[in-house]
């Protein structure tokens, strides 16, 4: 068990912080019951301390944050950890080095968590006792405090190992620039017109019902963001999809939609119905939700994707990654489908390496 201060006043820690260039950070929160995630700890690994602080119990964290954010921070798959940070403290660190985008360029699996990752480099067992623990409580159990603790013991050896070994390989600039992509904001921006690309049912549906599933997507987000309550507390996806596909008419058929809560009609039925109503305005209704994605590629854009795939494939074994970690299937198909020309692969690191190539292939 680590030893760890507990920091429950912004001046515990601020000098301790200010005194590194470089930490590594982690965070407990919570986002059950809320839209946006209650930060419940920040785990500071700050030289040889480990702090364990508690924004809860502090009554001005604005000197914490100038302090943490303005060192360079190591962290391990750190893109929740970055929003709810961003989303707490409305800032971005100066910089940061992700240990799980490192370990990939070195061929390790490109989700590798982080107990995997320290057993693998320093064959330490990590314990997984509170992964669902409520860390809102206070006070925090001993045991929850040690096991908080213990996520970022390890945080500045990983960094240093795995630096050492990326720099011997040419790859040290690839992990500061892949990590450096998880701070830009609008990674962070909740947008609404977005909403539905969260619902697995889209692929599925065309004409008026995929715009109605769109449509009261967004309506959802919005509500969402606005009462801070999980999207599912507003409207479960099963009877949003249910809603799109049925294009109720009237509040009568729309209360013969099973699941659908009648606080929500009495509240928003006329909003929902508006948004299916417009939805047929702008598309054609067709006979059936479609089988298969509407705008999917023909037989010559899967013959471009599969022959990007196959030279994607043979770049990643050469360098001996994973071939997600240099372009997922679901990026190429972006690229054909939607001409997404500012995808990662033909930025940074990855344009000279394979990005032109794919560029001529199409």
């Amino acid at each position: 068990m680590p030893a760890y201060t507990y920091v429950d006043r912004p001046e515990q820690a601020i000098a301790v912080i200010e005194a590194q260039e470089v930490v590594g950070v982690d965070t407990e929160f919570m986002r059950e019951k809320t839209f946006y995630a209650q930060l419940c700890l920040v785990q500071v690994a700050a030289g040889a301390q480990i702090l364990i602080v508690d924004p809860l119990s502090m009554q001005d964290t604005g000197r914490f944050w100038d302090a943490l954010l303005a060192r360079e921070w190591v962290s391990h798959s750190a893109r929740q950890d970055i929003e709810v940070i961003y989303q707490s403290a409305g800032c971005m660190p100066v910089a940061l080095f992700d240990t799980q985008i490192a370990a990939a360029l070195l061929g390790y699996q490109p989700q590798l968590g982080y107990a995997g990752l320290i057993k693998a480099l320093f064959d330490v067992d990590l314990p997984k006792l509170h992964t669902r623990a409520n860390w809102a409580i206070r006070p925090l159990p001993e045991a929850y405090l040690a096991y908080a603790a213990e996520d970022v013991e390890f945080l500045l050896p990983a960094r240093e190992r795995l630096a050492d070994r990326l720099d011997e390989k040419g790859r040290l600039g690839w992990a500061i620039d892949d990590s450096r992509l998880l701070l830009d904001p609008a990674l962070y921006a909740a947008d609404p017109l977005l909403a539905a690309q969260r619902l697995k049912s889209l692929s599925k549906l065309g004409g008026a019902r995929r715009a109605a599933a769109a449509a009261l997507a967004a309506w959802r987000e919005t509500d969402a963001i606005e009462r801070n309550l999980p999207r599912q507390w507003i409207l479960k996806d099963a009877v949003l999809t249910d809603i799109a596909v049925r294009l109720p008419a009237n509040t009568a058929e729309l209360e013969r939609i099973e699941g659908l809560p009648p606080k929500i009609i009495k509240r928003a039925g006329d909003v929902l119905l508006a948004a299916v109503a417009s939805a047929r305005d702008q598309a054609d209704v067709g006979a059936e939700p479609q089988r298969r994605r509407r705008g999917g590629p023909d037989e010559e854009q899967k013959s471009v994707l599969l022959a990007m795939q196959a030279r994607v494939a043979e770049c990643a074994n050469d360098l001996g990654v994973a071939a997600e970690t240099i372009a997922s299937k679901k990026e190429l198909s972006a690229v054909i489908l939607e001409g997404e020309r500012n995808a990662r692969v033909f930025t940074g690191w990855r344009k000279s390496l394979i990005g032109d190539q794919l560029a001529r292939m199409l």
